[in-house]
């Protein structure tokens, strides 16, 4: 690939000196337009650059500028941003300031591309080979045979680790997995045959399992082809484990830059301390709540019982089906936190919903208490789920955008005719805020104006309103960034030591089961392959299974010293 610089015919490989980088972003400044308060700084004068083969990962939590820096340096900045300082230069060409038509040729030919989210980035209405076919075309030099635009297609499927490429080139995006998606993605990434793969986010969706093929996968593109890599992700472990060097990013600006082992044995900033010391792998028992008592292992009573549930889906539009359940068992212990985990497509969140009767069993019975739930009339079932509660994966789609904090809250306990008078109803909101350490001052806030850990804690006090014996949640830290996460989970920790809760926590980490289940069952495939004590599970697990969750859980160097 060679670049034109601007204003010139000169090239890009012409120009090159040998001690140019990749990439070369120098004092970069963005700043975005906000209705009523003008610009806002979000990147202040951030400086990184990625040498050929290199692996560099850029961390930080929500906010902290990351994704602004990488849309920068890939000129698709959204509009109201711009650059007011600074310079983005590929191998010594600087391109600050160049057009979209121009930043195109850069990106696919130069730079590859991975976004974080493979169901927004593809296209549901197009199948896998045309997509990439494009990307392949758009970067090819003239005009070729189709016959050509589809074998590197197909190479660049086999390249990203799609071995039946053949298979999933006549595939729509909905008939692949989440881990086949983002290798999609990779593909069109490296259609364009880049020196440099910008990865935003690429595997914060996806499974342990899964997301140790595509970081493998990564790392061997790096080594066969020497391309350079930019990882950003929130996740410490990941980077800590993959990565040669280390970028953090807090409040806009890079706080910390080091090799790997500089960042562990002599971090220089206070906010990478405190990433480090909120990963999952840092700690090496359960949490412990910040007042009051936890339960003792193998004493609580059951509060939910499961018994032989099943269930099958017909998929539409084919003639076969598939057993999302199959004769599972289940018991809860009064004010425990029991995992349910294992990989997508494990039957997880079918056996959340079941448990909630958002969902109905072929087979199976689901106890709460003394009270049988299996075949409730919906009044009699609306009762009783006053004892059960749900709480969703993502706050900002659980919760309706047009309703304030205040209404949200209220909207469950006017439900039941438990508001009282205006004056009660906004005590009892308050108390709910404050349990899950918000304050009234959000009380006419819309989710819009709140984090993703705020919202969090919203859809929290929420299910709380109705004093609930058990809550359900699944996968409900899963988004959120590692200091905010270990903020919630404390914060499930206190709540149920204060108030005696139950939880069915749904979840595809590990890391995250160490720190607040007390008991853990391991799905695959719908059925029940591990179930016990989680120290005992994760410790010394049975099945293979389970071994193999455990080994992809990443950031193995956070772990304390024994």
């Amino acid at each position: 690939m060679t670049l034109t610089s601007a204003g010139s015919t000169e090239t890009a490989s012409a120009r090159e000196e040998p001690d140019d980088p990749l990439l070369r972003i120098s004092g970069l400044t963005v700043d975005y337009r906000t209705a009523g308060w003008g610009w806002r700084t979000a990147v202040h004068d951030a400086g990184l650059h990625v040498e050929p083969g290199e692996f560099l990962a850029l961390v930080g939590e929500s906010g902290s500028g990351k994704t602004t820096i990488v849309q920068g340096a890939l000129g698709l900045l959204p509009g109201g941003a711009r650059v007011r300082a600074g310079s983005i230069a590929y191998t010594g060409v600087d391109v600050t300031g160049w057009d979209d038509r121009r930043m195109a040729l850069v990106r696919g030919n130069f730079v590859g591309f991975v976004p974080q989210d493979p169901n927004t980035s593809l296209n549901p209405a197009k199948k896998i080979g045309r997509q990439v076919v494009e990307a392949v075309r758009f970067n090819a030099p003239g005009r070729q045979p189709a016959a050509q635009y589809r074998a590197a297609a197909l190479e660049s499927l086999r390249q990203a680790g799609l071995e039946h490429a053949e298979r999933v080139f006549a595939q729509y995006p909905h008939e692949l997995s989440g881990g086949m998606k983002q290798r999609a993605l990779i593909a069109i990434a490296l259609a364009g045959k880049p020196k440099l793969i910008v990865a935003d986010e690429p595997t914060s969706a996806l499974d342990v399992t899964v997301q140790k093929v595509i970081l493998d996968h990564l790392a061997r593109l790096r080594a066969e082809l020497g391309i350079g890599i930019l990882l950003v992700t929130h996740d410490l472990g990941i980077a800590l484990e993959r990565a040669d060097r280390i970028l953090v990013s807090h409040g806009g600006r890079i706080v910390e830059d080091g090799p790997v082992s500089q960042v562990l044995e002599h971090t220089a900033h206070e906010y990478t301390r405190k990433l480090l010391d909120a990963a999952p792998a840092r700690h090496a028992g359960r949490l412990e709540p910040s007042s009051g008592s936890r339960p003792e292992d193998g004493t609580a009573p059951p509060v939910v019982r499961a018994e032989g549930l099943s269930k099958t889906y017909r998929l539409r539009g084919a003639h076969r089906k598939l057993r999302a359940l199959d004769e599972v068992d289940l018991v809860v212990r009064a004010g425990t936190t029991h995992a349910i985990v294992g990989e997508s497509g494990a039957g997880k969140s079918t056996l959340a919903g079941i448990l909630a009767a958002f969902t109905t069993a072929d087979r199976g019975t689901v106890h709460l208490g003394d009270r049988t739930l299996t075949g409730l009339r919906r009044r009699e079932l609306r009762e009783a789920r006053r004892d059960l509660q749900f709480v969703f994966q993502n706050p900002f789609t659980s919760l309706d955008p047009r309703f304030t904090v205040r209404r949200l809250i209220a909207e469950p306990l006017r439900a039941f005719g438990l508001a009282g008078s205006a004056h009660e109803e906004r005590a009892r909101i308050v108390e709910l805020l404050e349990a899950v350490a918000l304050d009234e001052s959000h009380l006419d806030r819309l989710p819009l104006q709140l984090s993703g850990g705020q919202r969090q804690r919203v859809a929290i006090a929420r299910a709380l309103a109705l004093t609930p014996r058990v809550l359900v949640l699944d996968e409900a830290v899963s988004a959120l960034d590692v200091v905010v996460q270990a903020q919630i989970l404390q914060l499930l920790v206190d709540l149920q030591a204060e108030y005696g809760l139950s939880y069915v926590f749904v979840t595809h980490d590990l890391g995250v089961v160490r720190l607040i289940a007390h008991d853990v069952t391991v799905m695959q495939d719908g059925a029940v392959v591990e179930t016990g004590p989680a120290e005992e599970t994760l410790h010394s697990p049975r099945h293979d299974y389970t071994r193999r969750l455990l080994a992809a859980v990443p950031g193995a160097s956070l772990a304390p010293t024994p």
